[in-house]
């Protein structure tokens, strides 16, 4: 089994990116028809063995949410020229969690996969929503999926695929408060390993991170598959480390403020012992803080604290 780690979007300079992973999800093609000349310089650009994957425009998912008309056909004509450009082999479908597992959405969404295999791509379908897990709707599912041949795409934190083919596609988003702005832990990491490399039956499984620090969380991942150990998340520890996250904050800030802006990044107190921000400001005093030393002051008896 072969595990392919990349973003979803380009979170750096293309590049660097490069340079450091070899897979990408194209997401702005959910938000509006690239032109397949800037697709063909992307293609151009990256290096050989660097493989694209498509998202598919939101006029297939969120505004028709699958329905089969003239207006979903152009939009996957559309969206099967990109993925020439490309070269991509394989075009996601994200529908809104407002489209839920009742029997007219399954009738409707095998009814647009059967007519979207003519375009000759790989189809994912990733599901929104704790509705699609429950046992009925999920087994309802793994029979439509299974008799279109579309692979489905979950958060391996959330629950497992209700079906595969000859690969699995992972999309990870945060587990936090709020989704999107998470740093998944090393812990996190080596628990997602285990599911991912448990599905059964497949040659290649990807994993796309989603989240706000998905680059380093995605090198840290492939790190971690290749050698069998995390690399540091700053180079620094400890005070040092909190100081990297909270030195381009603007002063005066409230603990509350404090947190809501940094709470969900982690610190390195050593080696393999990682706090979230969260946990390290909820023990400071509650009062505003006007002044950098005084904030590291407590942040420092804070990290001490927790040992």
């Amino acid at each position: 089994m072969e595990v392919r780690v990349g973003c979803c979007g380009f979170p750096v300079s293309k590049s660097r990116y490069y340079e450091a992973l070899n897979l990408v999800e194209i997401n702005a093609t959910f938000y509006r028809y690239l032109d397949l000349k800037l697709l063909s310089k992307w293609r151009s650009e990256a290096p050989a063995g660097f493989e694209f994957t498509v998202k598919a425009h939101q006029d297939i998912s969120h505004t028709h949410k699958l329905s089969w008309n003239r207006q979903t056909a152009q939009a996957l004509k559309r969206m099967a020229e990109a993925c020439r450009e490309l070269e991509a082999e394989i075009l996601l479908i994200q529908t809104p969690g407002s489209l839920r597992p009742r029997k007219e959405t399954l009738t409707k969404a095998e009814k647009f996969f059967e007519k979207a295999s003519e375009v000759e791509l790989t189809m994912v379908w990733e599901t929104r929503g704790p509705e699609w897990f429950k046992p009925e709707n999920f087994e309802a599912l793994r029979k439509v999926l299974e008799k279109v041949g579309v692979v489905h795409c979950v958060d391996p934190f959330l629950g497992e695929p209700a079906y595969t083919s000859r690969l699995a596609y992972f999309r990870l988003h945060g587990l936090g408060e709020k989704l999107y702005y998470y740093e998944y832990s090393n812990s996190e990491l080596e628990n997602l390993k285990r599911k991912v490399t448990s599905v059964k039956n497949v040659d290649v499984v990807y994993v796309l991170f989603n989240n706000l620090a998905m680059f380093n969380d995605a090198l840290r991942f492939k790190t971690y598959l290749e050698a069998g150990s995390f690399p540091p998340l700053t180079g620094v520890y400890g005070v040092e480390a909190a100081w990297q996250i909270l030195k381009n904050l603007k002063l005066p800030a409230s603990k509350k403020a404090l947190i809501s802006k940094v709470g969900w990044r982690l610190v390195e107190v050593k080696p393999g012992r990682q706090y979230s921000m969260k946990a390290v400001l909820s023990n400071i005093p509650d009062k505003t803080y006007r002044d950098s030393s005084e904030l590291l002051r407590v942040v420092e008896e804070s990290l001490s604290s927790l040992g």
